[in-house]
This record gives C-alpha cells, sequence and structure tokens, in this order.
C-alpha cells in the first residue's frame, strides 16, 4: 500500500533497523530544552531561521549555507520556529520546552514544507520577468513583516512619549538585503490620533563650533499595516521594509510621526549602534 507523504516527517535515528519500516508522523511540534541539542536536517541548506522568543534559540552557520540547525530551550511558555531554505521553501513548526527529550533528530522531507516564499506560477505570457521578480519579493515581505509584529524579540529600548502618545521601535532585522523596522505606536490619550505622516531619514551631524545637522530621508521598499488612526486607549504595530546600510558614529535614524491637523508630533533618535547590529 503506497502512504500518502504529504506533509509528513521521516521519523528517524541515527541507530536503525533497515529491514523494519518506521512510521512517519505529522510533524507539527518540536521538543527542546537547555541540556541537549536538537538537530533539524533539511532538504535544502538553511538561508534563514527564526524563533519567536528569547528562551528558544535556532543556530545554524549563517555564512556558508548547510543543511542542519540546532536547536535550544529554556523553560518558557511556547513559541514558534520558521525556517526558510536556499530555495524559497519555508517550514514552521511549534517549540515547545521538555525536560526530558524523546527525540534529538528530525529529518524533514521536501513536502513538509508550508509553501514558498515566492508567489505559484505566473504565466509569463501575462506580466514581464520583472513583474515576477516585483511580485515575489512583495509576498515575501507580506509574509516575514507578519511574522515580526507577532514576535516577541525587542532589540533595546527605543521608546519616545510626548503628550501620552508613545513611539517605539521594537525591533530592527536584518534579512536577505533588507532591513525591518518594526515599528509602535500607542495612544495613551482620551483623544483619537490621526496620522499624517511617519517619515524615516539619516540625520548627519556636523562637528565644531557651529554645530549643525541635516536629515535624508529614505522611502521603504515595502510598508506592513501602516495605519491611518490610532484610537484612544489603541496600539498600532507595523513595519518598514528598507534596503540595508549601516551608519558612521556621525550619523543616526530619526522617526518623524506627525500628526494630521494636531500638534502631537513625536521625534525618535535612534543610535547608529542599533542599525548596525540588527537582530
Amino acid at each position: 500500500m503506497k502512504t500518502n507523504i504529504l506533509f509528513l516527517l521521516f521519523f528517524t535515528s541515527f541507530a536503525f533497523r533497515p529491514c523494519l519500516a518506521q512510521e512517519r508522523k505529522i510533524l507539527d511540534t518540536i521538543f527542546a530544552n537547555d541540556q541537549k541539542n536538537v538537530a533539524l536536517f533539511f532538504p535544502k541548506p538553511i538561508r534563514q531561521g527564526i524563533t519567536g522568543s528569547d528562551n528558544f534559540v535556532f543556530t545554524y552557520n549563517r555564512e556558508a549555507e548547510q543543511y542542519f540547525g540546532l536547536l535550544q530551550a529554556t523553560p518558557g511558555k511556547e513559541s514558534n520556529l520558521l525556517v526558510v531554505s536556499s530555495n524559497g521553501s519555508v517550514f514552521s513548526y511549534i517549540v515547545k520546552y521538555k525536560d526530558q527529550l524523546d527525540q534529538l533528530n528530525y529529518f524533514v522531507l521536501k513536502s513538509d514544507t508550508i509553501g514558498n516564499e515566492k508567489p505559484g506560477v505566473i504565466d509569463e505570457s501575462e506580466i514581464n520577468k520583472k513583474g515576477i521578480k516585483e511580485s515575489g519579493k512583495t509576498y515575501y515581505y507580506d509574509k516575514f513583516c507578519s511574522f515580526l509584529v507577532n514576535r516577541t524579540q525587542r532589540i533595546g529600548r527605543l521608546k519616545k512619549r510626548d503628550q501620552n502618545i508613545v513611539l517605539s521601535v521594537e525591533n530592527i532585522v536584518f534579512d536577505k538585503e533588507e532591513l525591518y523596522f518594526v515599528i509602535q505606536i500607542e495612544n495613551k490619550s482620551s483623544l483619537d490620533y490621526d496620522i499624517n505622516f511617519l517619515n524615516l531619514g539619516i540625520e548627519t551631524r556636523q562637528k565644531g563650533k557651529r554645530k549643525s545637522s541635516q536629515i535624508i530621508y529614505k522611502e521603504p521598499l515595502f510598508k506592513y499595516a501602516m495605519p491611518s488612526k490610532i484610537k484612544e486607549g489603541g496600539t498600532g504595530k507595523l513595519v518598514y521594509v528598507l534596503s540595508k546600510f549601516s551608519l558612521g558614529d556621525d550619523r543616526r535614524l530619526i522617526l518623524e510621526l506627525n500628526e494630521k491637523n494636531g500638534g502631537r508630533n513625536i521625534k525618535l533618535k535612534v543610535p547608529h549602534k542599533y542599525i548596525n547590529n540588527p537582530n
């Protein structure tokens, strides 16, 4: 009888009897602890691997792509693991802490992927190759941004408050050739906050007796979940995607939040060290 192997994991270990057929089970949850390494072997080299919270750590070779990664965990709430392979295949799992581990090695099949970072097959007679490439980027940006806004990881305390409006940068993540800025806007006032614009720029500070500065604004490649209004007592979280860049010690990132028909405007300054050392 043929076994349906769609979205199933080949369950095996290093010691097995070749004459005994092994069962395959759906791999949706992976258990780990801080005493042993749990190894995951993928059909293609790993390009990106991210956990949803800091009590789980997934390590892999970022310089030379390899087929396996190692997962460890400390006690805490369950989270998730997202892995993208070199051919764009996406794998997603729930990860949990467990004192005693029943399995230390997982071998992932190509059919276990939940999808691909690129959209489905597109007829090249309908749109040109450039259009296909741009559609693929937009699709990837949207999926990765969605993952980041639900992640609890923070890069540091980057926050500015004025008249009960709080602007903060929750995380800065480097992936492929882009920087992802996870931004949060909180309205702790009794009035709705209508957003006129949220600009991001690079400020260059001139040294010497006559100190001055100049801001060059950068247009994001992609904006995710950009709100037009934050209701009273509400919170909005969004992501700006920019081409990767680094800053010298005489420069810093500036976020300018401007209220439509109002005066509750905020300018948040982000030191260069956070840009040069993203997550």
